[in-house]
């Protein structure tokens, strides 16, 4: 049977760069990033690829919908809002590094947890389960507890649960209030994914260990510490490991790359490899990407990365 990977989240309307002032349309988000990538990177009789989240009744929320089902992504639990779109980002580049920009006031994934009955429903047969800051700082306050109840027994039930605190702090009323969150996020996990600068911004780690500890000493087994170019630092199995990331000298466009890295080491957890094992297939998968405009390659990209090509 075929292991169900869900990814919890909010895809967005994707304005990139084309050139001459011109704007490419794209859909992406950081959990549909994710989700897309282990679709992938993942055999399809092997893994079952899920997206929960919520969108509107209008065209361009049933062009999204399809867009994900195009690519073999499970859209049974994109639930609809009859009031509510979705939202749009705007990319901005300098060289290859990426800024944006957001209109997402408006978006129906915000009440992705409204419903208890139905987030339980779409994670009752999840076997790996993916979230991250995003997901909670879109939600309501008010709505957060029905999220992490509905973590908390799928975690009891033994899946695992995966957590990226993608900082972004103009989604949350102050640090402070982001620092509680993602702790609360970091706490439901069983696998951490931080990224270094983020983290040191925030709480102030000095190092990626240092980062690699504090949220292991929340209560996560298992953390994989990203710091774009340089090592990502492992902690895994009581211990620390470094583990260098593959060089690109023709960059375009980072932005995804964070995604896709995890995409890469849970896809890889999921198949049953080691933690190394997944850190280095992370490191492959940020590298294609950042080669590429856009926070989304090809299905048969990430197949050619899976199999070692």
């Amino acid at each position: 049977m075929a292991k169900v990977f869900a990814s919890i989240g909010e895809c967005m309307v994707e304005l990139s760069g084309a050139g001459d002032g011109l704007y490419r349309r794209g859909f992406a988000g950081d959990t549909l990033n994710t989700a897309w990538g282990v679709r992938g990177l993942s055999p399809d009789d092997a893994v079952s690829v899920r997206y929960v989240s919520r969108v509107g009744t209008d065209a361009l929320s049933d062009e999204m919908v399809r867009f994900a089902a195009a690519a073999g992504i499970d859209t049974a639990h994109v639930g609809r809002d009859p009031v509510r779109t979705v939202g749009l980002y705007m990319i901005t580049l300098q060289g290859a590094e990426r800024s944006f920009s957001y209109w997402r006031d408006a978006a129906a994934a915000r009440r992705l947890a409204a419903d208890r009955g139905a987030l339980e429903a779409a994670l009752a047969d999840a076997d790996m389960v993916y979230f991250s800051g995003i997901t909670l700082a879109i939600l309501p306050p008010e709505d957060r507890p029905t999220l992490f109840t509905a973590l908390a027994d799928a975690r009891a039930r033994g899946a695992v649960i995966a957590f990226d605190a993608n900082v972004r702090l103009r989604l949350w009323p102050d640090a402070d209030a982001a620092r509680a969150g993602l702790s609360d996020g970091y706490r439901a996990a069983t696998i951490a994914l931080p990224t270094h600068p983020d983290e040191r911004d925030l709480f102030g780690d000095r190092s990626p260990e240092a980062t690699a500890r504090r949220i292991a000493a929340l209560g996560v087994p298992e953390v994989v510490v990203k710091d774009g170019a340089d090592p990502a630092t492992l902690f895994a199995d009581g211990g620390l490991t470094s583990h260098p990331a593959e060089r690109v000298d023709d960059a375009v466009d980072t932005t995804g790359a964070g995604d896709g890295f995890n995409a890469g080491y849970l896809a890889a957890r999921l198949a049953g490899r080691s933690p190394v094992e997944a850190a280095l297939l992370g490191h492959r998968v940020a590298a294609r990407i950042i080669r590429s405009r856009g926070a989304l390659i090809g299905l048969d990209a990430l197949a050619a990365v899976a199999a070692g090509a």
